[in-house]
Order: structure tokens, then C-alpha cells, then sequence
């Protein structure tokens, strides 16, 4: 049975917030096991395309190094199916050494489904930076 518009944004709230303490832990091995072993990944800040946990892991390990906090500004949450969701809007992660911090303002879209054991994991992500 579908979730209500008001549950699916919920899930996607919790989800992201996993997400973000996640980048807290600077261990990119830990917020790669959010991602599906098959997902795919386009980088805010590499011009690769990431494939599974092990690309995830990957990018994480230089990303990590700029003591990322990332806020949602602006988002929309569209359910595709049973355990099944489209999370995209803006965001802003504030990188760099604390003396050095700056603002990169980007888009993102994050496809989220619930694997067999019931967990929720990220199938795509795609972050890039927003037009000015």
C-alpha cells in the first residue's frame, strides 16, 4: 500500500538526516553502505561517474576531507512505487577548514529504495553545482 504525501516526505527527511550524520563520521566507508552495491552516483564535485558502494566510497574519501554540513533549502518528495522514492531540491554544504569555511550552493536528486531487509538505501544520487 502506497504511503501518504506526508509519510513519504517524513521517510525522506529521516533519510537525508541518516545521510548527513553519516558525512559527520568522515568515514567514507560508513556513508558509502547507504548506497545500493548496484547505484549509480554523478558527484557535485567530480566529473566521474561513480558505480556501486565501492565508487561511493571513493569519492567520499577526498569529499570528506572538506568537513561537509549540508542543509536542503528547497525540495519535493515523489513516491514511484511500493518502497520506492524520488528525493531531489537544493542544498548548501558548508566545506573547507573551520577558519575557511565557504558555501557551495548545489542541486541535487537522491532515488531511495527499501532493500529486502527493509532498509532504506540510495540507488542514484546525482548533486551538481546550482547556476547562478
Amino acid at each position: 500500500m502506497p504511503n501518504s504525501q506526508e509519510q513519504i516526505e517524513k521517510i525522506a527527511q529521516k533519510n537525508f538526516l541518516l545521510w548527513a550524520e553519516l558525512l559527520k563520521t568522515k568515514d567514507p566507508k560508513k556513508v558509502a553502505g547507504i548506497y545500493s552495491e548496484d547505484s549509480t552516483f554523478l558527484p557535485t564535485l567530480s566529473s566521474e561517474f561513480k558505480k556501486g558502494q565501492n565508487g561511493a566510497e571513493e569519492y567520499f574519501v577526498h569529499f570528506l576531507k572538506k568537513d561537509p554540513t549540508g542543509e536542503i533549502i528547497e525540495q519535493s518528495v515523489q513516491e514511484l512505487g511500493e518502497g520506492i522514492y524520488l528525493h531531489s531540491g537544493m542544498y548548501n554544504f558548508e566545506v573547507g577548514l573551520s577558519s575557511q569555511r565557504s558555501t557551495v550552493k548545489a542541486r541535487f536528486t537522491y532515488a531511495w529504495k527499501k532493500n529486502t531487509d527493509g532498509d532504506w538505501q540510495i540507488i542514484h544520487h546525482h548533486s551538481s553545482l546550482k547556476p547562478e
